[in-house]
């Protein structure tokens, strides 16, 4: 089969592969119809190449149609309509019982220290090859993917994958009081996403920042107030002075490790990057390599007793916080791997009706074949013929 496999930094390509195949009694084959490229898959692509090895097969928000399933899976057959959560959850173990599935203890990659496997995302989640392809072997098929519909296109369901829920629980982390003001940080997918729920919840006010027009004018056509943050000398006070003097009584940082504006950080990664494999895994992971100029403005805009919420990405672990600010502020800071199907059950019954309140069948700007790729991710990166989101058909 065709996939999308990683070659180096800004080096991907698609290759034939060898077709996935039952190897567990709880695995499916899904053929798939649509996968998306993710803000994540950047990381990838610039960021985390030390972690991933040539050939390895990316992408982790896939839909498409159940082949194939091992006999230990009763709530699949063959034909099922299925998007494909992005984390892998055996739906049973102590997490899985709390909705933590982002913890799975049964796809946990112990050795890295790190939650539940991923499709698609290096050796720190399992090296799971991804949806990024013709075909997809999905294990725990016995919980994890979710059926929909046979009606509707793609774009309807597709985003239940990652990108949808990941916005629907920052927006819940961020825990907005009715009639309150959210202000979002980067309006990419997530951050489109977390506007329209914002407001679907019952925020009186949603502000959005980002700097590039396709996407505030995206924003807008969804009611969501716009601040140009390239027009903006001091952030944090502006979003202050526009909210009653104290600022937003949440803020959901929707950019993380390779925010904008943060020279320092950019300069890290790089060095990371030209270092072996091995040096470049223990810089990463063990020193601080992020750009947190969006996490700490965003800690900083935040009215006293207000809550951050973290959707954004981000890899180090010394990474310098403000914490006396935080502190003495009494801000709340709400972050983490998104636990899909804790939320979906929600999502769901919005998806399925014909007035799209969240807007879903407004955010894919570019539809293209698979073996286009490697241009995609490419216009992706560099925000090129207003991109905003990418769908890829395999």
């Amino acid at each position: 089969m065709k996939a999308l496999t990683w070659q180096g930094k800004r080096d991907v390509r698609v290759e034939e592969v060898p077709d996935p195949r039952i190897e567990e009694p709880t695995d499916a084959v899904v053929r798939i119809t649509s996968t998306a490229i993710c803000g994540s898959d950047l990381h990838l692509y610039e960021v985390l190449g030390p972690y991933l090895k040539p050939g390895d097969v990316l992408g982790h928000e896939p839909m498409g149609i159940v082949e194939e399933v091992g006999p230990g899976v009763t709530r699949l057959k063959p034909g099922d309509r299925v998007v494909v959560p992005f984390n892998i959850s055996c739906g049973s173990c102590w997490m899985c019982d709390r909705q933590l599935y982002a913890q799975c203890e049964t796809t946990q990659v112990t050795a890295e220290g790190k939650g539940a496997a991923l499709f698609g995302y290096t050796s720190l989640y399992g090296s799971v090859p991804g949806g990024q392809a013709e075909y997809l072997r999905v294990p725990h098929a016995q919980f994890g993917p979710i059926t929909v519909p046979d009606t509707g296109p793609d774009e309807r369901w597709l985003y239940l994958s990652d990108i949808l829920p990941t916005a629907w629980q920052a927006v819940k982390y961020a825990d907005t009081p009715r009639g309150g003001t959210l202000a979002v940080f980067g309006l990419g997918p997530v951050g489109q996403f977390c506007a329209r729920i914002g407001r679907h919840l019952g925020a009186d006010r949603v502000i959005g920042l980002d700097l590039v027009p396709e996407r505030l004018a995206m924003a807008r056509r969804h009611g969501i107030e716009v601040l140009d943050v390239s027009e903006l000398d001091d952030v944090p006070g502006a979003l202050i002075d526009l909210v009653d003097g104290r600022g937003p009584d949440a803020v959901i940082d929707a950019v993380g490790m390779e925010a904008h504006g943060a020279p320092l950080g950019k300069l890290a990664q790089t060095a990371a990057g030209l270092l072996p494999d091995k040096l470049a895994q223990a810089m990463t992971d063990k020193v601080g390599v992020d750009r947190l100029v969006v996490l700490k403005a965003a800690i900083k805009a935040v009215r006293r007793g207000g809550t951050v919420s973290v959707s954004g990405v981000y890899g180090g672990e010394v990474d310098p916080m403000p914490l006396m600010e935080m502190f003495d502020r009494g801000v709340q800071l709400r972050m983490g791997q998104c636990h899909v199907r804790r939320w979906t059950d929600e999502i769901i019954p919005l998806l399925s009706g014909d007035d799209d309140p969240l807007g879903v069948m407004d955010l894919r700007t570019h539809r293209v074949p698979l073996v286009e790729a490697p241009e995609a991710y490419e216009m992706f990166q560099k925000k090129e013929d207003g991109c905003v989101k990418v769908v890829l058909a395999p």
